[in-house]
């Protein structure tokens, strides 16, 4: 099995014929929190990791970044009445 996970650049990747005769032992390690990439041909198809492991969305966290303007589709107002037949 490849792994690019050695050089601490991403997660193992394995091709699809290692991930059948290997299953057990990936799934193993990935519900220990290192997750796996599956490839065909060398071309990264999916990504395995444990359910507990998935990424949260991070709400709010562009909050206070930009201000949005009260009236924010006031210069687009004639090219959306346009649109909607207002």
């Amino acid at each position: 099995m490849k792994s690019e996970s050695d050089l601490g650049t991403s997660p193992k990747t394995v091709n699809i014929h290692d991930a059948k005769t290997h299953l057990s032992q990936l799934i193993l390690e990935a519900s220990q929190g290192n997750p796996f990439i599956i490839a065909k041909a060398g071309k990264p198809m999916v990504r395995v990791v444990a359910v507990d492991h998935e990424a949260k969305p991070r709400l709010g966290m562009l909050s206070g970044a930009f201000a949005v303007p009260d009236d924010i589709d006031a210069p687009f107002r004639d090219e959306i009445e346009a649109m909607f037949g207002v």
